[in-house]
């Protein structure tokens, strides 16, 4: 019997706090987007990031995972100032060897204003933790990242 009266209940409720419950997942998921979107425009000094606009017509869940996670949740903690950020970004990319990202972050990193001699020392850390091999095409990769301050 008490099987019974647990399920009208549970449906009773769960038909109040469903909706209720969607729109807050919806509203948190706005939330995180938005921020996701500042962070974006506060990164790129408003030049956005034409990979992302691409992935969004093709694969929107990929764009929405980068927007909404690694740029709301994420990029957008408190936890570090963006410049420590971008250098720690920067790092982390030379140390892989994914160099497309590594530029995409070391021009963030210039616009937020870390100087070239301090990108210049990351590729030094980048021997240490590594190798040469990686911290060779860091620097190669470094090279091509243009100058904020000199396109504007």
């Amino acid at each position: 019997m008490k099987a019974n009266v647990k399920g009208p209940f549970l449906v009773a409720c769960l038909g109040l706090l469903g909706p209720l419950t969607l729109a807050s997942l919806e509203a948190f998921g706005n939330e995180r987007q938005e921020r996701g979107l500042a962070a974006m425009d506060h990164l790129s000094g408003g030049a956005g990031q034409p990979v992302l606009d691409a992935l969004r017509k093709d694969y929107p869940f990929l764009a929405a995972g980068i927007t909404d996670y690694a740029l709301g949740d994420v990029w957008s903690r408190p936890g570090l100032d963006d410049r420590t950020r971008q250098l720690a970004a920067v790092a982390a990319f030379a140390a892989q060897g994914n160099l497309p990202y590594l530029k995409v972050h070391a021009g963030y990193a210039l616009h937020l204003g870390v100087t070239r001699e301090e990108l210049k020392e990351v590729v030094y850390l980048t021997t240490v933790t590594a190798g040469f091999p990686r911290a060779i095409d860091a620097a190669q990769a470094l090279r091509e990242v243009p100058d904020p301050a000199v396109d504007r």
